[in-house]
């Protein structure tokens, strides 16, 4: 604004020079963008110096002494200075009112235009700002709306994200428990087959050696049997020495007989007859505590049978069919010598099946099995009723109520199982088990017992399917180092 008003003064002086100056002499001075406008004084009265001369002296302040003029002279100049300067006054008076009068009016107006452009271009600067304001408003609702829009579908599917990621969490320790559980199943199949590994090889290296074994008793029988031959050649030329010494024998038998007749005829006194017992039970009862070999007499017969008597377990009076303890007695036998028993009643034996039958069929019994194994354990299984029947159902077996130690589940047969042999096969598998698992037994279909196979010493470590075996106790892979069957009447 003030820039504006030192141009409008410039212009209306320099107009206000032009205007004196085809009147009055000026001079003109430039400083920076204004120029100065002088009206100079009129010299025409003045008179030129004398003897003008250039002097090699400083510029003084004052004009160079001249020469002295007449009183008129001065005066004359002095009025002529005086007119000048009122001249002056009253042009600067002049200047001073026009711009007093136009100047001020012109600079209002331009300050009002001024105001007025600036409200207006304050006012559609403010408009233009509140339109850009608003459109920038409108933008960021709408980015803000995107912004909010986009966080809720990324919320969204970080939440679904997170599920998904426990679930596969889930899943990935469910598998992991899975591959855990598989891994030790592996372990422990991996173990139980080098362990079944070691155990057949040792099995296999036992069949190899009682392979040689045989192949050596079979060389040493084909010697025996041609020592034989010789033998028997040889005996033939003393037959005859032999039958007579029978015929001598024979004579000396009657002669002894005769003897005897005549003896029982002299004796007149009469004999008291020996005290007889159906079964070690009535022994017991009758006083004897001492475990050993009795004599008793089976039921509506005469025959006297020696068993052994076991006064001692679980309140004795039980009388022993089967005991196994050392492998002195072949247990692999055919029908016959299962029909009527073997071995010696005070050592291995079983005492027969027609005397078991006789014996349990007089009145209900109880069976009572003790077992052993090489470590010296022992266990029982106990059945409150038993029997067999006779040979014409082939011994078929009859046991109920069971119960004992020896496993949670009897390892007899099924009730109504036949008893096999080598030589007579009554058991249910086409593979004849009396001569794959040896000895007899009731086998049914091969079944879970065989107390009668082969006796392996307690120093065996190879398990082999023909061995004793109760399985029901600890398995296939014990050895039974002793065993005893008896019976006892069941209301003992």
């Amino acid at each position: 604004m003030g820039r504006l008003l030192a141009l409008t003064f410039t212009y209306l002086a320099y107009m206000l020079a032009i205007a004196i100056a085809s009147e009055r002499q000026q001079h003109r001075v430039q400083h920076g963008p204004c120029s100065y406008t002088f009206i100079l004084p009129e010299v025409e009265h003045c008179h030129p110096l004398k003897d003008f001369q250039v002097t090699n002296i400083l510029q003084r302040d004052s004009p160079p002494e001249a020469e002295p003029d007449t009183s008129q002279t001065k005066e004359s100049k002095l009025q002529s200075l005086e007119s000048a300067m009122e001249n002056n006054t009253q042009w600067l008076q002049k200047l001073e009112n026009f711009i007093n009068e136009n100047v001020r009016s012109g600079v209002e107006e331009i300050k009002r235009t001024a105001v007025h452009t600036q409200t207006a271009a304050m006012l559609e600067m403010g408009t233009n700002l509140l339109s850009q304001s608003a459109e920038q408003t409108r933008k960021l609702t709408d980015v803000e709306t995107q912004v909010l829009n986009q966080t809720s579908r990324l919320e969204i599917q970080l939440l679904e994200y997170s599920l998904f990621t426990n679930r596969l969490e889930k899943h990935i320790l469910l598998q992991t428990q899975e591959i855990s559980r598989l891994s030790d199943k592996n372990s422990f199949l991996e173990q139980r087959l080098l362990t079944l590994e070691g155990r057949y090889g040792r099995e296999l290296k036992g069949l190899q050696s009682e392979k040689q074994q045989l192949q050596e008793l079979l060389e040493r029988q084909s010697q025996l049997v041609s020592q034989l031959q010789h033998e028997l050649g040889s005996s033939s030329l003393n037959s005859t020495l032999l039958q007579r010494q029978q015929a001598m024998l024979t004579d000396t038998v009657q002669q002894l007989l005769a003897v005897a007749n005549h003896c029982n005829e002299i004796s007149n006194m009469p004999k008291e007859e020996p005290l007889s017992f159906r079964d070690c039970a009535e022994i017991l009862r009758s006083g004897v505590k001492e475990s050993g070999i009795y004599s008793i007499r089976l039921h509506n017969s005469t025959q006297t049978v020696k068993v052994f008597c076991d006064m001692k377990t679980r309140g004795g009076g039980w009388t022993v069919i089967q005991h196994r303890r050392n492998g002195s007695v072949d247990f692999h036998r055919g029908w016959r010598d299962y029909k009527t028993g073997f071995g010696e009643s005070s050592g291995e034996h079983w005492l027969g099946n027609d005397i078991i039958h006789e014996l349990t069929s007089s009145q209900d019994y109880s069976l009572h099995v003790q077992l052993r194994d090489r470590e010296g354990n022992e266990a029982y299984s106990h059945y409150d009723h038993f029997y067999i029947d006779g040979e014409d159902k082939n011994y078929s077996l009859h046991a109920e109520g069971f119960s004992g130690t020896a496993g949670r589940t009897s390892s007899l047969s099924h009730a109504g199982s036949q008893f096999s042999t080598k030589d007579r096969d009554n058991d249910r598998c086409t593979c004849k088990c009396a001569q794959l698992a040896s000895g007899g037994w009731w086998f049914d279909a091969c079944g879970p017992s065989n107390l009668n196979g082969i006796y392996y010493p307690a120093s065996s470590s190879v398990v082999r399917y023909n061995s004793i075996k109760w399985y029901y106790w600890k398995g296939p892979n014990v050895i039974a180092t002793m065993t005893t069957m008896m019976v006892r009447p069941a209301n003992f």
